[in-house]
């Protein structure tokens, strides 16, 4: 809209200016409203249309297409949740979905639409074992048609049948799984059961899901085991990891998933009949040699079974077992490293990684890069040039523009008014790996304030660190002197500093996070972080704040500290957590609000008059503040076993870290209070997409048939 003053004839302004401007005062008054009612009017047009409405606008839409929703919490809901409940997809596809009912590649298609799930779409009654009939003589020759490869023994040669019988880790021996290809006898439940779900019948349809998301790690470098020098590990932890499959697009949406359509689990039969598909520059897996700017040519890799250890390769060879996430070479190893790029699975968007994260906030700090072409080689080197530079550039960005492994001694020290940030790029995966440095010292990732209070502390502002988007290995990171606020989002602090091979942490009672004798306050999000040790005088200090959301606060063990002072006294901290998983105990000074949480170790709180524990899993016999809906208190039958949170796993570096298990009670699974599940995974809203998606499937099932979702991940 054109400046309305703008518009008025000259003398009419010149009058106004020898008043004073009286005029243009009230005329950016009416341009100020009319500006409103236009956008008011923009706005009122775009929410006409799916594409462009706001997210409470899009129930209504589908409603005027006959789109049915579960009941949702209406206008007053998160946006995140209304989305959920009527994702704009499903609502724009309605019509056409329905001239597609009954269809596989439709079922398929909903649970992708609806949920947000990779899915396959299988008819048992194609799987069902049948009787031959006996051909008699006059009869029609239809009615006894033989019934080929449907009943009969298992032919033993058929490895890859065999491998795929299970379909997935999680899916029990012996059942169908998503690309089952054996006969099997008949279950007479019902694929929709809600108690024993049955697959093998001629109504039941199945559709197969995978949670577990894949994430990239690419051109990382990988570990050498130490006693084996020609051993590797694709992750740089060392710890075994089974790579998952990117998924390629299926060609049409009438084709049916296979295989590599969806998250799955890298079989090593799959691997070795299909390598093709697998491995190479942007697929599954890769692995180069030293600075070679090719990778090691398709005709070298050779699948293998390595739990062994005992298999060599020929030299020039490269054994892979991808249900490892290990590989071997044959003869000396390169000289120079070895880098990879594979794909590994995960619940959710939360300790750092190649997906996107919100960079928003730094645009006017002066960056500094590490990596990369024109990046320096080390942090420290870049942390060292804004150090000459800090006067001029008080707020800086400390910028990591690769995926490699950064071994240095890293110390951030600011000075009032300063705020710096030391982060991954977009799209980016570092690691630092703190090593043992120092012999009269530790050999954490220290950040420094100074020392006290500074005279002119009114006219200064708190210093500020921001670590974004790392992985932090070896040791742990060290927070002292007067400083504002300390914020750790995306970011990784292995529990344990360390694992081994098979996930075990390697010092499990040594903490992730230490703040001593700081002002600091603490922002935890999206992270993944091991014990947090605060070691603060109770006399002269106040409690230290730390905030917690999105996250896993994880002590390698129930009966750990995950929050404690020194000599397992109380931390002197005022701790706060929102949608987080916490395993291990929690001795604090005092709670400010815990809500939608899992607290999976004995709380004590000293200071019991104040805060607040809302809707989240509280251990029984913990000392807590006032609590409301919190389990299992709220649920009367008092089976204390069978309310208890279950996991998939709770070690750091297993695909499914910190996710529920299938058999989790719903008290967990639905105990948040909009009605998703506690802990670090409450922003994926499963329980509401698992019930809008039965109810998307039992409306487009095929007539006469039973459907049931089967998570396979």
């Amino acid at each position: 809209m054109k400046d309305l003053y703008e518009l008025l004839p000259a003398v009419h302004r010149v009058k106004d200016s020898e008043r004073g401007y009286p005029l243009r005062e009230l005329l950016g008054v009416i341009e100020e409203q009319a500006r409103l009612v236009g956008a008011d009017l923009d706005q009122l047009y775009a929410n006409w249309f799916v594409e462009t409405c706001q997210d409470w606008i899009a129930p209504y839409i589908g409603d005027l297409v006959g789109y049915r929703p579960l009941e949702g919490p209406g206008e007053e809901g998160p946006p995140g949740l209304i989305s959920a409940l009527a994702p704009r997809r499903d609502i724009a596809n309605t019509i056409a979905n329905r001239r597609r009912k009954g269809s596989l590649a439709l079922l398929e298609q909903l649970a992708l639409d609806v949920a947000a799930w990779p899915a396959r779409a299988v008819e048992f009654y194609r799987l069902l074992g049948r009787t031959q009939p006996v051909r008699l003589y006059g009869t029609d020759a239809g009615m006894n048609a033989v019934r080929r490869r449907r009943g009969g023994l298992v032919d033993l040669r058929h490895g890859d049948a065999l491998d795929r019988l299970s379909g997935g880790r999680t899916l029990h021996a012996g059942l169908s799984g998503p690309f089952d290809e054996l006969s099997h006898t008949v279950e007479v439940s019902r694929a929709s059961s809600r108690r024993r779900q049955g697959r093998t019948n001629i109504p039941n349809v199945g559709v197969f899901l995978w949670r577990l998301r894949p994430y990239s790690v690419t051109k990382a470098p990988a570990n050498c085991e130490e006693r084996k020098s020609a051993t590797y590990t694709f992750s740089i932890l060392g710890n075994e990891i089974p790579l998952i499959t990117k998924p390629v697009p299926e060609p049409s949406t009438l084709h049916i998933a296979a295989e590599d359509n969806v998250p799955a689990f890298i079989r090593r039969r799959a691997f070795e009949e299909r390598t093709a598909d697998y491995y190479g520059e942007g697929k599954s897996l890769c692995i180069w040699r030293g600075d070679q700017e090719e990778p090691v040519p398709l005709s070298a890799i050779v699948p293998a079974n390595l739990s062994g250890g005992g298999y060599r390769p020929q030299p020039g060879q490269v054994a892979v077992d991808p249900e490892l996430g290990r590989f071997v070479f044959g003869g000396r190893p390169p000289d120079s490293g070895v880098w990879v790029t594979y794909h590994h699975g995960f619940s959710a968007d939360i300790g750092g990684g190649e997906y996107y994260r919100d960079l928003s906030g730094d645009e006017d700090a002066e960056p500094y890069y590490v990596g990369g072409d024109e990046g320096h080689e080390r942090i420290m080197d870049a942390v060292n040039e804004w150090r000459q530079e800090r006067e001029k550039h008080p707020h800086a960005v400390i910028e990591i523009r690769d995926n490699g492994a950064y071994q240095e001694q890293i110390d951030l020290d600011v000075r009032p008014g300063e705020r710096l940030v030391l982060r991954a790029a977009q799209g980016k995966r570092p690691v630092l790996r703190l090593l043992d440095w120092y012999s009269n010292r530790p050999d954490a990732l220290r950040i420094i304030g100074p020392e006290c209070e500074p005279d002119d502390a009114d006219c200064c502002a708190k210093p500020e660190v921001v670590l974004d988007g790392l992985v932090i290995t070896g040791r742990s990171v060290w927070v002292t002197g007067w400083l504002g606020r300390v914020q750790i989002r995306h970011c990784t602090l292995v529990p344990g500093w360390s694992l081994d091979q098979h996930c075990e942490p390697a010092f499990e009672e040594e903490p992730s996070l230490e703040l001593v004798d700081t002002t600091a306050c603490t922002e935890i999000g999206h992270s993944i972080l091991g014990t947090i040790r605060v070691t603060q005088n109770e006399v002269t200090a106040e409690p230290s704040p730390i905030f917690l959301s999105d996250s896993v606060l994880d002590a390698t063990g129930e009966d750990l500290d995950a929050l404690t002072g020194p000599q397992d006294c109380h931390a002197h901290a005022v701790f706060s957590a929102a949608r987080s998983t916490v395993v291990g105990r929690l001795r604090t000074h005092q709670i400010g609000l815990v809500d939608n949480s899992i607290l999976l170790g004995e709380v004590c709180v000293a200071r019991r008059m104040d805060g607040c524990v809302r809707f989240s899993w509280v251990e029984p016999g913990s000392r807590t503040p006032r609590r409301h809906e919190c389990e299992p208190e709220s649920t009367k039958d008092g089976d204390v076993g069978r309310l208890r949170p279950r996991f998939t796993s709770l070690r750091y570096g297993q695909p499914g870290y910190a996710q529920l298990a299938l058999d989790c009670s719903e008290e967990v699974r639905r105990g948040a209070d909009d009605g998703s599940e506690m802990g670090a995974f409450h922003d994926l809203f499963q329980p509401q997409r698992e019930d809008n998606l039965r109810a998307r499937i039992d409306e487009f099932t095929p007539a006469g048939c039973d459907a049931g979702l089967f998570f396979v991940s």
